[in-house]
């Protein structure tokens, strides 16, 4: 879901606080890990001022600003909310207690209910309109008090929704109210939800859901149709900036809708660097990284997420003690992977000859895998390097095993939905790029050629640390960069000799502990990667001839 590029993402607060400390992880990860803006849910319930205190210390060294404030819901086995000791009783008082401690460092979200909250819905038609013009009233006094934005809870009426948007404005409640839209996941858990919710479900969706109710298929396929016709008409109506979807951890159904509403899409999202940017604020102006790592971005963040301040325009400032070293990194696989049979179908149940190896390689370039050991996230090749296919897959059949790469560019507009990054009415640049693991005597053929190149710069290194290279350990290469309006020329990407060395040992590692770990010890196919693990060479060489440069054609 961080790929259609979301405004935020939510984390919720575990039932009654119980996952507190799972919710405060997982909200780290998000935000430096994956970096994605994230939003953390914050309740009331089992939390003493002393919890909340440390909760919001938290949040702010990892980076986090932004916090749903919620009372939250009774503690587990009670059907009741209870206070806790030393604690507040509603979120009007947790959001007074956050703008106290930390002013204005937090964007604050709290909940509005188009059907007012459920402790307070009533049959009696004269009570429920006094009791709804009441939480209008407090949904005020939490606006007033601090809070920033408003997420709705979950409803199914859009005319609801348009008269409590419409009801806000006339008290004076003028900030953005984002709808809270729960796609129908299953029949069941939208009984249990509407049921507990108190949520008022007109009949016609009552008539659609009850011949499919026990085709799970169909009524998630007509969850996603009347999300998005409810998106469409609110988005249509002005009412409100955005939706807000309820994804319960079920990501089809809540892409499905943002893809029918044309929310996403390449040309729709604009990248400001050509790497995932950081949200943290810990990592705010970092601006240039080394290419090495543009495919196990996490293993980057990691390895450097101790470090009091970042490289915001060169990469020779790196050399700052502020900035720290590349530290030791572990391995982190695609979830998918963690799985031995999940690795096997991937990259083959036996490997016989360094040829099946070879077929590994060239199978994730045209897409017949998902994912290599050395890449982070499933899906294939980036984007931009798709359009190398033919090259990286005639490279890889001939032993020259690919893992990085990036074709020339010449001055491609920014809005480019290939190429393009940064502000609009800009270019940028590329030279083209390739990294790979080969044999010894192959890096030798390719040395004797690049001999005559002169636009080539080139390394390699073998797990030994034995280097081959034409250029010096302080010729740093910047292969990406930007011109904009009114702004210095960007350099976010580059080749750093240096951090070559550090990152060769986390690419040979990986042969063993990701790929060979795979299989049974002793076994051809272990000793095959241990084999090429000890005897061949990482390489990276450039282009700088970033006009008609022409990489590929050395391997001819």
């Amino acid at each position: 879901m961080v790929a259609a590029g979301p405004l935020f993402c939510d984390i919720t607060w575990g039932a009654g606080g119980s996952t507190a400390d799972l919710t405060l992880d997982i909200t780290t990860q998000m935000q430096n890990m994956i970096c994605v803006e994230t939003m953390m849910h914050l309740t009331c319930t089992n939390m003493p001022k002393e919890k909340l205190e440390h909760a919001l210390q938290a949040l702010q060294e990892c980076g986090v600003q932004n916090i749903l404030a919620l009372r939250g819901d009774p503690p587990k086995g009670q059907e009741t909310f209870v206070t806790a000791e030393g604690g507040f009783a509603c979120a009007l008082d947790l959001i007074k207690f956050i703008r106290e401690k930390c002013g204005d460092y937090f964007g604050i979200g709290c909940a509005g209910y188009p059907e007012a909250h459920p402790d307070v819905i009533s049959e009696d038609p004269e009570e429920m309109a006094k009791n709804y013009h009441s939480d209008l009233m407090y949904l005020k006094e939490k606006i007033d008090a601090g809070a920033d934005f408003i997420v709705t809870q979950l409803f199914y009426e859009v005319e609801l929704f348009l008269k409590f948007v419409k009801d806000c404005r006339e008290i004076g409640i003028n900030c953005p109210i984002l709808p809270g839209i729960m796609p129908i996941q299953s029949y069941g858990g939208f009984q249990r939800m509407t049921t507990f919710c108190k949520t008022k479900v007109p009949q016609f969706i009552k008539d659609a859901l009850e011949p499919i109710k026990d085709n799970d298929e169909a009524v998630k396929a007509y969850g996603v149709q009347l999300a998005v016709d409810m998106c469409r008409r609110i988005l249509d109506s002005g009412a409100s900036p955005g939706v807000h979807l309820y994804s319960l951890n079920m990501d089809k159904s809540v892409m499905a809708i943002v893809e029918q509403l044309h929310l996403t899409g390449e040309s729709k999202i604009q990248r400001p660097l050509p790497w995932r940017p950081p949200t943290s604020t810990k990592r705010t102006g970092e601006m240039v990284r080394p290419i090495f790592w543009a495919n196990r971005p996490k293993s980057y963040l990691q390895r450097t997420q101790n470090w009091d301040s970042y490289p915001n325009g060169r990469w020779k400032e790196s050399s700052n003690p502020a900035y720290g070293t590349l530290s030791d990194s572990k391995i982190i696989r695609p979830k998918a992977l963690r799985v031995k049979e999940t690795k096997l179908q991937q990259w083959g149940e036996e490997l016989s000859s360094m040829d099946d190896v070879y077929a590994v390689f060239a199978k994730f370039c045209k897409g017949e895998i998902s994912c290599l050991p050395w890449a982070e996230n499933e899906g294939g090749l980036q984007a931009e390097s798709k359009v190398l296919i033919d090259q990286l897959v005639a490279l890889n059949t001939n032993g020259f095993l690919t893992i990085n790469s990036q074709p020339r560019v010449n001055g491609a507009s920014s809005t480019d939905p290939k190429f393009g990054w940064g502000r609009p009415n800009g270019y940028v640049y590329q030279k083209q790029y390739v990294e790979f693991f080969c044999s010894k005597d192959k890096l030798l053929t390719l040395k004797k050629k690049m001999a005559s190149l002169p636009n080539l710069s080139y390394q390699a290194v073998n797990a030994k640390g034995e280097v081959l290279s034409n250029i010096s350990e302080a010729d740093i290469n910047a292969v990406t960069w930007g011109v904009f309006p009114a702004s210095e020329i960007i350099q976010p990407t580059v080749v750093d000799p240096k951090s070559f060395l550090v990152w060769k040992d986390e690419a040979f590692s990986i042969w063993l502990s990701v790929w060979a770990s795979t299989y049974e010890e002793g076994s051809r196919s272990r000793q095959l990667l241990q084999d090429i693990h000890d005897s061949y060479y990482l390489v990276n060489i450039v282009d700088n001839d970033f006009v008609q440069g022409d990489l590929f054609s050395l391997f001819a």
